[in-house]
């Protein structure tokens, strides 16, 4: 089906992602040390060790996500506990770069970000529905069922009313 296929791009996507950020953080920091200018006063030093600490950092945030991508491709099983929250951060994380990225660098930048935010939605949305098979319901189903509540009189009858629900087991 379609769940492991997705789960193993979207890591291989992340991976190659967390080895851009780094690459890119560590050139400009590279740049700002060999330029040896200030801006609005700050040492080039701080700037040029900030940018290449900030791209190894972001890096391996990218990369645990990307393992934890990988964990989902090879367990087959929905991302859990700590996993979950590192998906979930990542797609907000990609949500945002998404929107700054439209105005600063572009359309497409703005649409690879979209297309990896997809991705990690659907894993979720993949597994979600296949833990909701395993169990029984539906996503999304109340006590009631899909559509009905816990407190709903029962099936409409053919005539327009209401069918009452089966009297309660007695006690023996």
């Amino acid at each position: 089906m379609v769940r492991r296929p997705v789960a193993w791009v979207t890591a291989i996507v992340l991976f190659v992602e967390a080895v851009g950020i780094a690459s890119v953080n560590w050139f400009m920091g590279v740049v700002v040390d060999r330029q040896d200018m200030s801006l609005a006063g700050l040492d080039p030093d701080v700037m040029s060790v900030s940018s290449k600490v900030a791209g190894l950092v972001f890096g391996l945030y990218f990369a645990l996500c990307g393992l934890t991508a990988l964990r989902v491709a090879v367990r087959d099983r929905a991302p859990a506990g700590l996993g979950r929250i590192l998906l979930i951060s990542a797609a907000v994380v990609h949500a945002l770069l998404g929107a700054f990225a439209v105005g600063l660098v572009g359309w497409g930048a703005f649409a690879s970000m979209m297309v990896v935010l997809g991705l990690i939605v659907l894993i979720f949305m993949t597994y979600d529905r296949r833990e909701a098979a395993l169990s029984g319901t539906e996503p999304g189903a109340g006590p009631g069922g899909p559509t009905g509540s816990a407190n709903s009189a029962g099936p409409a009858a053919p005539g327009g009313g209401v069918v009452p629900p089966p009297p309660a087991p007695s006690a023996p």
